[in-house]
């Protein structure tokens, strides 16, 4: 796992991608820093991070596009699966490095709330805890987009994916507010999201016994709720995407507030979709 996280850690600094993605982050919050912070005499360096969670948008894909596309391009991913390694360690290693590269940048935040202590007071726990829920907030970004890289061999597809699927997650809550808040229409809704999800099982396991098994169960089970209780549907769809979205999560870090429900949330988004990299390789490689 060493050797692969080395190899990863060492090529976003030998193509450039490593200088770029921290240059470009640094660029920006030291934009809004003096814009919030210094030009306008706010105290709350969480401000600042939370107004710059967009850029999420955008470099999330170009860390995270080549982890395993390019891989698969070259047709390198070969001799990893012919290595002793297992699939876990060759995940792993591959999302600590994308990791690092994002820490790095993290790091060097921690200068900026000891800066304005030299203006003023400030209170160092609010902004250390909005420092920590941003590097959280990123890393659980980095897993899904190293879940997208590993989907296929483009890395331009893998970006754009990426690309569409951050947006969907940073729009989720107002696109969850435009949607119809009756109970049948609610019911339409998480039908629809559970056939989704019955598809990407099945395209993930290419098993279509559990597939059908699962959605006659999920399908079956909104139904009998509709019927018994239609009132359970009241308000379900903002409350459930609002629940569910990653951004979101990053609001009470945004006040200062350590808000370990939602430390939970992100280690577990991690793990999740460490877990289906793993099973998208473990596919591949006995494929």
């Amino acid at each position: 796992m060493l050797a692969i996280y080395k190899k990863e850690l060492k090529s976003y600094f030998t193509s450039m991608v490593g200088y770029v993605f921290i240059s470009l982050f640094l660029v920006v919050i030291g934009i809004y820093f003096y814009v919030y912070n210094l030009s306008n005499g706010y105290a709350n360096f969480e401000y600042v991070l939370s107004s710059i969670s967009f850029l999420f948008i955008v470099l999330i894909p170009i860390l995270t596009m080549r982890l395993m596309a390019e891989e698969k391009r070259q047709k390198t991913d070969q001799l990893l699966f012919t290595s002793p390694l297992s699939e876990e360690k060759i995940i792993i290693g591959k999302y600590l490095a994308v990791l690092t590269v994002f820490v790095i940048a993290m790091v060097i935040t921690l200068i900026y709330p000891i800066i304005l202590t030299k203006y003023g007071t400030v209170d160092l726990k609010l902004a250390y805890a909005g420092i920590l829920g941003f590097t959280m907030l990123g890393g659980a970004y980095l897993s899904i987009g190293l879940f997208i890289s590993t989907l296929t061999e483009n890395q331009v597809v893998a970006a754009v994916v990426c690309f569409i699927v951050v947006l969907l997650t940073y729009l989720m809550t107002g696109i969850a507010g435009m949607l119809p808040s009756d109970n049948c229409s609610a019911w339409i809704i998480f039908s629809v999201l559970f056939f989704i999800v019955c598809l990407v099982t099945y395209f993930m396991m290419h098993n279509i016994t559990l597939s059908i098994g699962l959605g006659i169960i999920g399908e079956c089970a909104l139904a009998v709720v509709y019927f018994v209780k239609p009132s359970f549907f009241d308000g379900s769809v903002v409350k459930f995407f609002k629940w569910f979205s990653v951004i979101d999560r990053y609001d009470n870090f945004s006040l200062g507030i350590l808000d370990l429900t939602s430390i939970i949330y992100y280690i577990t988004l991690i793990i999740l979709f460490l877990v289906l990299t793993v099973q998208a390789i473990k596919k591949r490689r006995w494929s």
